[in-house]
């Protein structure tokens, strides 16, 4: 098969080092190849056997299966910038964590140009899993793509012919994920400036004995500070998703808030250089934590 990857960040990467050994021909497009991580992009693409292309025309160009994994935010523009030049039939398979109404709007574009749109709700965190991760497919195109989405390595499910419930799973489903991320930090960095810490982490282990707070703090900690920017954009599309619903956001937006914080901090290297050994790679939640305090006393 020829496989485009529209998005080449951690999601794209994955894929295609598990579905490079397979002797598929890859292609892919980001907007970032363009920037800083330009390089560092291009040089994983030649290791794992990806051609780039110079934008989503060309990547997508005689596809029989496009992947769209972008930041939530850009969905929408992705469907319309890959229209054009998709090839009659091809599957689209929207990866992004968008709002059910934003992937309707995208499917009528790529419908309309001939080829098979199909909403792809992933239900977990990508590297665990790779190319196995849990994923909920949705339209009615989901099920002639399942068996072939299956033949390449994935681990999909139809979970309705009906666009959008897919992504409504994944997103409610978030509300409570993304938002347990931004509670912690905002409770665990708290409570590390009152010194408060230990008793705070007893009373959740008393209440919940199922969780390890300790390590999934550090997890907590780790994925936001590394992913805060997509995170932030995701929940924004979450909390679109309960207006949808006719509800106010009050939690997600909240979280969409403060995921965007720690983004900014973490680009600004209060949680030092991407790239580097120490940034967000405590085992110890208190290291991210102290760092966070002593910006915070810096700006005083």
């Amino acid at each position: 098969m020829q496989i485009a990857f529209i998005g080449y960040g951690e999601v794209g990467r994955i894929l295609a080092e598990d579905l490079a050994p397979q002797g598929h021909a890859l292609v892919a497009y980001d907007t970032k190849l363009a920037g800083d991580a330009g390089e560092a992009l291009r040089a994983h693409a030649a290791r794992t056997g990806v051609r780039l292309a110079p934008d989503h025309a060309a990547a997508v160009q005689g596809a029989d299966l496009v992947i769209s994994a972008v930041t939530a935010s850009q969905a929408e523009a992705v469907a319309q910038a890959c229209a054009p030049a998709l090839a009659p039939q091809a599957f689209f398979l929207d990866f992004n964590s968008a709002s059910p109404g934003a992937k309707i709007r995208a499917a009528g574009v790529v419908d309309a140009a001939g080829a098979r749109y199909v909403e792809g709700a992933v239900m977990t965190s990508v590297p665990p899993y790779r190319i196995r991760v849990p994923l909920l497919l949705g339209g009615p195109d989901a099920a002639a793509l399942q068996p072939v989405l299956q033949g390449l390595g994935f681990a999909p499910r139809v979970h309705s012919d009906t666009l959008g419930v897919a992504s409504a799973t994944k997103m409610c489903r978030s509300v409570m994920i993304k938002g347990l991320e931004a509670m912690v930090i905002e409770s665990f960095t708290t409570a590390r400036h009152y010194g408060v810490e230990d008793a705070v982490l007893a009373s959740l282990q008393e209440t919940f004995p199922g969780i390890d707070w300790e390590k999934q703090g550090a997890y907590f900690f780790q994925r936001v500070i590394e992913h805060g920017r997509r995170r932030s954009e995701e929940v924004r599309e979450v909390a679109e998703t309960v207006r949808e619903a006719g509800l106010t956001p009050f939690s997600a937006a909240g979280t969409a808030e403060r995921q965007a914080f720690v983004a900014d901090l973490a680009d600004a290297g209060v949680f030092g250089s991407k790239g580097t050994p120490g940034f967000a790679r405590s085992a110890d939640w208190r290291t991210e934590a102290d760092r966070l305090l002593q910006h915070i006393k810096t700006q005083e």
